[in-house]
Order: structure tokens, then sequence, then C-alpha cells
């Protein structure tokens, strides 16, 4: 698995489908936004990096006029939320600048901001809900267990590499059903924090 922020390639044989469909999907994005007619050859080489989702790194030989060019392009995807959008896409030279105003609107997460309503049964937000009723149980007196039953509501915000999420949880407790609302924040590292809970009456 990768590391949280770091680097590393993509084997050929591995996704090579799902690598060439986000490779087709920077250009056909890059030619909506120019109004451009590059065509998409092959992925000359791919790599990933591990944010809030993944950022794919993708070199791409593609045809211009007939001309056989090198790209290199960034797509940002996020599966839980059906989310891909194409960063940055620009030639291949050593003089290209290091930092384009798409990286900066990535850092500042101007593409994708405020809560948006995610899939209660996704691992990522089940696995944040088994965090909160772990907490949860640590933090009763009760003699009787807590036991997710099931994940009502969650929303997420993502912000750079961290993300907060808002959820509806309801419980068993011995034979007593019980709802929460908590709130999860995730901090870059991938740590999960028990931010705030409140016991909720329909």
């Amino acid at each position: 698995m990768a590391l949280l922020g770091g680097v590393r390639d993509v084997p050929a044989n591995q996704n090579s489908g799902e690598v060439e469909s986000l490779a087709r999907f920077a250009v056909d994005e890059h030619n909506k936004k120019e109004n451009a007619l590059l065509e998409f050859a092959r992925v000359v080489k791919a790599k990933e990096q591990v944010v809030a989702g993944t950022m794919h790194h993708l070199t791409l030989e593609i045809l211009d006029a007939g001309e056989k060019k090198l790209y290199e392009a960034k797509v940002w995807v996020k599966s839980w939320l059906n989310f891909k959008e194409l960063q940055e896409f620009k030639p291949a030279a050593s003089d290209a600048p290091a930092i384009t105003p798409s990286d900066l609107g990535c850092k500042q997460d101007e593409h994708e901001s405020g809560w948006r309503e995610v899939p209660g049964d996704d691992p990522e937000v089940q696995h944040v809900a088994e965090h909160a009723v772990k907490t949860l149980q640590q933090r009763s007196n009760s003699l009787f267990p807590y036991e997710l039953l099931e994940v009502v509501h969650a929303n997420a915000e993502v912000t750079g590499e961290a993300a907060k999420y808002n959820m509806l949880l309801k419980l068993k407790r011995g034979e007593k059903e019980e709802k929460f609302k908590v709130e999860v924040h995730k901090n870059h590292e991938g740590a999960l924090h028990f931010n705030r809970m409140e016991q909720h009456h329909d």
C-alpha cells in the first residue's frame, strides 16, 4: 500500500484498463477546455500519489496533427464520491513551470469544497463509523457494548489531505436501539479523531 503523500510507480500490468481510461479522460478534458484536437496514443508512464483520494501522474504519448508529442497529466480521483478531475495537462518539457494555477487550485481546494453525501456502506465510511462506536464505548459506563447496526446518513468534507465526517449512526446496546450524531476528523496522516457526539431523537 502506498504511503500517504508518497508518489509511486504503477506497474505496466496493473490496472492498465483503468490507467488508459484516465489517460483518455485527461485528453478529452484538455480538448474541451482548450478547444484542441489532441489524440491519445498510449500511456508512457504512470505514477500515483495518495492524497484525499488518489492523484494519478501520467506521461502520455499524444498525436498533435499527426505529430507525436509527450504530455504530462494529473488526474485527481476520489472513488467514494464518484469524483474525477483533470488537475494539470502540459507538454513534458524540462522548462515547464513547476507549479501551475491548477496545482494551486488543488492545494487550496477550490474545486471541491463543502459537504457531500457519501454512501453509508462505503468501506471508508464503515471504518470511520466503527472508530466512533469504539470511542463511544470507551467513554460509556454501560455494561453492554454498543453494536453498529447501520450508518443511516453520512456526509464528508474533504480539505486537502484531511477530511471531516458527519454521520448518523443506528446502534444497539443490549435490547435497546439508539441513534447518535457523530463527527469524526481524519488528519492528513490518516489518523481518526472523535470530535463530538450527541444522541439523536426521531
